[in-house]
C-alpha cells in the first residue's frame, strides 16, 4: 500500500486521521507519517492496510501505465 492509496482509501471510507488511528490502535502522528510517505516499519504499513481492507477496500497493484488505486470490495 502506498501513501497515496492510504489517503484515498481513508477518504473513500469517510474516515478522519483520528478515526483511522483509533481503528488501528496507532497514533495520529503515525497515520500522518504513513500518508506523507515517510519510512515506517513494514509491519505498521501492513497493519493499516489490513484494517482498511477489513473495512471494505481493495488495493490495486500498479497497472501497465504506472497507475495505482483502490476499489470497494463490498457496499460500504
Amino acid at each position: 500500500m502506498s501513501a497515496a492509496q492510504c489517503r484515498v482509501a481513508r477518504a473513500a471510507l469517510k474516515l478522519s486521521v483520528l478515526d483511522l488511528a483509533k481503528l488501528t490502535n496507532m497514533s495520529t502522528n503515525t497515520i500522518v507519517r504513513l500518508e506523507r510517505g515517510e519510512n515506517l516499519k513494514e509491519s505498521t504499513v501492513l497493519h493499516v492496510q489490513r484494517v482498511l481492507e477489513a473495512a471494505g477496500v481493495e488495493f490495486l497493484k500498479v497497472d501497465k501505465h504506472g497507475r495505482i488505486g483502490i476499489r470497494f470490495t463490498e457496499s460500504v
